[in-house]
């Protein structure tokens, strides 16, 4: 390998990305070795691991936005990355420049003892930039799974599992016991633990006891109410009142709540307030505005003011369109017009398992291709969806922007165009509207 800390970062990432035999190969063995011979195992005195099947971004996020708001640093490692790799590391809501992952990666380069996957390698060089940051806390977001995930090399403080469902099947199980399981491998002995998952498996319940952690769970420790201008949480010890909306899923902002009560930092409910009106990120229910809708007027030489309304979101699995659905409806109720989906999924993904919650809300459909070994055709994705619902009014187009043209030119100004599915999906359209 001819890379050094100064070659650029695209030609580090093609290297990463096919430097091991396998793009996934669950296990911590290797990793641990090198990041202990690298002393990066304690990247900063307090550590929040943050698993589950969704909502873990939105989650670390909201957590982030509260802990820098009390006055600490604070370091993120998130993954899958919507446009650029650096987004995947924050230190104090920054990401950094190319020139320190570059400089990061060869220092592990030199390091290493062992082959490394992509995941790993970056994995490593988060905790060896939160490490050279002095950081008070870091937030790492699981990958996959937990129990053998890359980030799990780490001795976590706290755990957080946002919710449970099926998912990465090939790797985690098919059932919600054996995927729970998975999941609680990122639990240590006596810390403790948040569950905002409300129907939590025996399997979690029992590892928490088995390690004799201090579980906090949904509906059983703390719970929220939703009315229809503000909504409330509470636990045994407190009540929080007239909260504001935020643009992250309620309950995840509700298991982060449960988190803050838990945390060795005195953080003031003025804080909780602002952080839940202010916080927001990318491609989570978001309605396209400002010099965005502005570019994609232009992009298809369409008037601003005959533009309908344009959501994306980066919901891909059943439980993520479970969420969608409700957002949808609402939305709908308030809206007399077409609801039109441009939508892209990886051929791993349970595709039916999401249409079946979108497809009594869709009126017309837009499959389009997904490039890469993961990816499947705009066609293949048309005939899973008609294999199921064959009075869907379907179109495949061969790419997202494609499929946003076109959905654009069947739509009125009243109409909702939604486009959603893969990070991958909600990426390509996004790099033409910045």
């Amino acid at each position: 390998m001819n890379l050094k800390a100064t070659s650029p970062l695209a030609e580090w990432l093609s290297y990463l990305e096919n430097s091991h035999f396998k793009a996934i190969d669950l296990g911590l063995e290797r990793i641990k070795s090198v990041a202990e011979k690298m002393d990066i195992l304690h990247p900063a005195p307090y550590v929040i691991t943050v698993g589950g099947t969704n909502g873990k971004g939105t989650t670390c996020r909201l957590l982030e936005t509260i802990l820098l708001r009390h006055g600490l640093r604070v370091g993120v490692y998130s993954s899958p990355h919507l446009l650029r790799y650096n987004e995947r590391v924050r230190i104090q809501n920054q990401d950094l420049p190319d020139e320190a992952h570059t400089a990061s990666f060869a220092f592990i380069e030199e390091n290493k003892t062992e082959s490394l996957t992509y995941f790993e390698f970056s994995t490593l060089s988060a905790l060896h930039l939160f490490k050279q940051h002095h950081l008070d806390v870091v937030i790492l977001e699981v990958g996959l799974g937990g129990r053998l995930d890359a980030t799990n090399i780490v001795d976590s403080n706290l755990a957080v599992i946002t919710s449970i469902d099926i998912d990465h099947t090939d790797f985690l199980g098919d059932t919600r016991e054996a995927i729970a399981f998975e999941k609680a491998g990122i639990f240590r002995q006596n810390c403790p633990v948040v569950v905002g998952e409300p129907n939590v498996p025996n399997t979690m319940l029992e590892q928490a006891a088995r390690l004799g952690c201090q579980v906090s769970r949904r509906d059983v420790d703390w719970s929220f109410q939703v009315n229809a201008k503000n909504w409330q949480w509470q636990s045994r010890k407190v009540r929080l009142e007239n909260l504001p909306f935020c643009q992250i899923p309620l309950m995840n902002a509700a298991t982060v709540l449960a988190v803050v009560e838990q945390l060795p930092f005195e953080i003031q409910e003025s804080t909780l307030r602002h952080a839940l009106q202010n916080v927001e990120l990318v491609g989570r229910f978001q309605t396209i505005q400002g010099d965005k809708r502005e570019k994609l007027a232009s992009l298809f030489d369409q008037k601003l003011d005959d533009l309908p309304t344009v959501i994306v979101d980066v919901g891909h699995n059943p439980h993520a369109a479970t969420y969608l659905s409700e957002k949808l409806t609402a939305l709908k109720a308030q809206n007399q017009g077409k609801l039109i989906a441009v939508c892209g999924i990886l051929k791993d993904k349970d595709a039916q398992g999401v249409f079946a919650h979108l497809v009594p809300l869709v009126d017309e459909w837009h499959c389009v291709t997904l490039d890469g070994y993961r990816g499947q055709t705009g066609e293949e994705l048309r005939l899973k969806l008609t294999a199921f619902f064959p009075n869907a009014k379907v179109k495949s187009l061969n790419s997202v922007m494609n499929g946003v043209q076109v959905a654009l030119k069947s739509a009125v100004k009243n109409d909702l165009v939604l486009v959603f599915g893969s990070f991958h999906t909600v990426a390509e359209f996004w790099q033409e509207i910045e």
